[in-house]
């Protein structure tokens, strides 16, 4: 099993980050690389949970997201090609006096079968850097969303 911390800070609110997060509409692969639109289905939608297949390049994943407490966002994994057991997402949010928010996210990927127990090594290794990069372009996207939204 693979767990990936990962933290940055933007110039959005936590209210902000929730709205795209929970955007699962078409283009949602703009802010979430690893969101192919042709992957994505919501089986379900409610005002503080929904259930959500989404993935890309032959890997995908069916997960609970729950937002009932709105700083602090867990999505987990139900079914997957290759994820398995305590596989999903934390996301949390602390908001800064500066009108910034700290933008903490916890990615645990186990391996249900051989092709996911191997990319679960390289996640946990090689691929960081690769889910680095992708969690600063989708807070560059939710600032473009901010300043869009805000006139700037």
């Amino acid at each position: 099993m693979s767990t990936i911390h990962l933290h940055q800070t933007i110039a959005a609110t936590p209210e902000e980050f929730l709205a795209g997060l929970t955007d699962f509409g078409p283009g949602r692969s703009e802010v979430f690389g690893n969101s192919a639109d042709k992957y994505l289905e919501v089986h379900d939608r409610g005002p503080h949970e929904a259930d959500v297949t989404e993935g890309s390049a032959g890997i995908w994943e069916r997960l609970h997201y729950d937002w009932s407490d709105p700083r602090h966002v867990v999505m987990t994994t139900t079914d997957s090609n290759v994820w398995g057991g305590g596989s999903g997402h934390t996301y949390t949010f602390t908001p800064r006096a500066d009108g910034t928010t700290e933008v903490d996210a916890v990615v645990v990927r186990e391996g249900k079968n051989l092709k996911g127990r191997v990319l679960g090594v390289v996640v946990g290794t090689v691929g960081k850097r690769h889910l680095s990069k992708a969690f600063a372009r989708t807070g560059e996207a939710i600032e473009a969303r901010h300043r869009a939204n805000a006139g700037m």
